[in-house]
């Protein structure tokens, strides 16, 4: 049987991205077998070898970085072309691999999904929901909406949105421990509740602003929750104070489940993005969730300027 090249290529980029053979079957939904089959192939053809095995990773070589480089173009292209003559970007179409955070997905996205779905049947949505922080190339994710600021990378980013948080408290809580002056109460006689970092595993400090004055409260004393959600439950059993975003406080302070404290005092808005990897090519399907994804999110906040 001849080579399926084509095959060979886009395994060969996804042990590329991935460093695994095992990985790179699960992403391209073939057995092992198969994938080492079309390696074994396209080595044969050129003469070289494109990859390094070790026991713990799969690298590539010197000429397969150079082959890996020509071979996502030329496969972005062959894409390009395939859509382009099924005019799928009138009726996009195929699987869509989105991580989100959680509240993000909880109070906004999924929320707001359906009208997605209705606008766009074809396209199948698997979404990953995580307060932790992924690797879009080695986990063969599309898209990522995250919030807070953006590290350096190769990845394209579109901020979407800006929102802004709410410092409040149960009211089993405020008639035990009283009502916060000002900020640096908190740490003199108030239990915070605090949000802990998926990378550092440190909680995020509390900010405070008023004119010039900016003020961080990290007290130690409390409750710390490393999802968003659960972080938002903690407030409402009232286990302590705390801040978090306004748009899923809203709705438990409109009924007095939450109490706003600290009024006259902000903490700076908190951009929101969407992340894709940044490749010469974008599917109509990708395109047109990220221009989705700004529409609903437009609506939550004031978009970034």
């Amino acid at each position: 049987m001849p080579m399926d090249q084509t095959a060979a290529l886009r395994v060969f980029m996804r042990i590329a991205e991935s460093g695994s053979f095992t990985r790179a079957a699960h992403l391209s939904n073939v057995p092992k077998a198969t994938v080492t089959r079309h390696i074994q192939e396209l080595e044969a053809h050129l003469g070289v070898k494109l990859l390094q095995r070790t026991t713990r990773r799969v690298t590539l070589t010197a000429e397969g970085a150079a082959y890996y480089e020509r071979a996502v173009h030329l496969i972005a292209d062959l894409d390009d072309m395939d859509e382009q003559a099924a005019n799928a970007r009138a009726r996009p179409q195929g699987r869509l691999r989105v991580e989100v955070g959680s509240s993000l997905a909880n109070f906004v996205l999924i929320p707001a999904l359906r009208g997605f779905r209705q606008r766009y049947p074809d396209v199948q949505i698997d979404l990953g929901v995580s307060d932790r922080p992924s690797d879009l190339v080695k986990d063969g994710v599309d898209c990522v909406i995250r919030g807070g600021a953006l590290p350096d990378s190769s990845l394209v980013a579109r901020r979407v949105a800006q929102v802004g948080f709410v410092t409040c408290a149960s009211p089993a809580y405020v008639r035990q421990y009283g009502q916060p002056a000002h900020p640096d109460d908190i740490e003199r006689r108030h239990v915070p509740v605090h949000y802990l970092s998926s990378v550092s595993g440190r909680p995020f400090p509390m900010r405070f602003h008023r004119g010039g004055e900016a003020i961080e409260v990290t007290a130690a004393v409390g409750v710390s929750v490393n999802e968003s959600t659960a972080h938002l439950s903690a407030l409402r059993a009232g286990l302590g104070l705390g801040q978090t975003f306004e748009y899923m406080v809203a709705p438990h302070i409109a009924t007095g489940e939450l109490v706003p404290l600290l009024t006259d005092w902000t903490r700076p808005k908190y951009p929101i993005s969407v992340l894709y990897p940044s490749t010469r090519y974008l599917s109509a399907k990708l395109r047109l969730f990220v221009d989705w994804t700004a529409e609903v999110f437009g609506e939550l906040a004031a978009p970034a300027d």
